[in-house]
């Protein structure tokens, strides 16, 4: 028998779309003989045509979830071809499903997730199910599961194409308080910051803003120790900008979400700070 190798099994996924445990068991049965393989998984509905790999998956949803008691949560964004399946309610129903199996399992890449069982079936036989159905290409393009001593929300936005998970470090309590963390949420969807604040701005992040500012300052006829200053004091809005407790609160423009996450604060009577947070949105590099 032919020695199936990983770069076989990553070759057929490529060319087919499906699981890493088809892939492998195809190429088993077929001894090592790809095009057999690729006849295999399309009878039993693992791959539609190998022309599926050529063909771009940008549509689908994002789902986000977390537990009753905010310690769990998950983000997971499965892809498809055409904004029709998108909109399907088995299609719909199918990432919600996957997406509650991560939720309930420590599992990190979409391997692992589709070896899961849901409602008594194998997710890898209802992923299946769904190809042969739809003939697109469907996969699971990222996921992010969360367990945390804190609190953690989830905000959905409308269509499903954009969510984010949000965490603090401490339990939150009261439907005021977790509405507000809900607020924060929100903002990362709307405004999207890059870092929860200024200290995780790495150094050479810094020193190509600095001379992006000081060469433009420059450009507009600025000495050299003028342009310095200049770019400095942009700095300051970069920070404002990408740093998402600097940033106005987009429900309150007098406020910034540090002066948010104050008033949380004082709610709840110990300090809240954003401990970190995911975005997806729908088919982004």
């Amino acid at each position: 028998m032919a020695e199936i190798s990983a770069l076989m099994v990553k070759d057929l996924r490529d060319k087919t779309g499906a699981g890493m445990a088809d892939c492998k068991k195809a190429l088993v049965d077929a001894e090592g003989d790809m095009n057999l393989a690729i006849e295999i998984l399309r009878k039993k509905g693992a791959a539609s045509a190998a022309k599926r790999a050529d063909k771009s998956a940008n549509e689908g949803m994002i789902v986000a979830l977390t537990s009753p008691d905010g310690n769990t949560a998950s983000i997971l964004e499965i892809n498809c071809e055409t904004d029709f399946v998108a909109r399907n309610q088995e299609f719909v129903d199918y990432v919600n499903l996957v997406a509650q199996a991560l939720l309930e399992n420590d599992v990190n890449n979409a391997d692992d997730l589709y070896k899961l069982s849901a409602n008594g079936n194998n997710i890898v036989d209802i992923h299946n199910e769904i190809l042969s159905k739809f003939s697109e290409k469907i996969e699971a393009r990222r996921l992010e599961r969360w367990t945390s001593d804190g609190y953690v929300t989830a905000y959905i936005h409308a269509g499903n194409k954009l969510a984010v998970l949000l965490e603090v470090n401490t339990p939150i309590n009261g439907d005021e308080s977790q509405s507000l963390v809900r607020d924060i949420a929100m903002q990362i969807a709307a405004m999207n910051p890059q870092y929860v604040e200024r200290s995780q701005v790495n150094s050479e992040t810094l020193m190509k803003e600095i001379e992006i500012y000081k060469q433009q300052a420059i450009e507009q006829g600025k000495k050299e120790e003028i342009a310095e200053r200049i770019a400095q004091g942009r700095l300051e809005k970069f920070y404002s900008e990408n740093c998402l407790i600097e940033q106005a609160f987009v429900k309150d423009g007098n406020m910034n979400i540090s002066d948010v996450l104050k008033k949380i604060s004082e709610i709840q009577g110990t300090e809240v700070k954003v401990n970190r947070f995911v975005r997806f949105a729908l088919g982004e590099a």
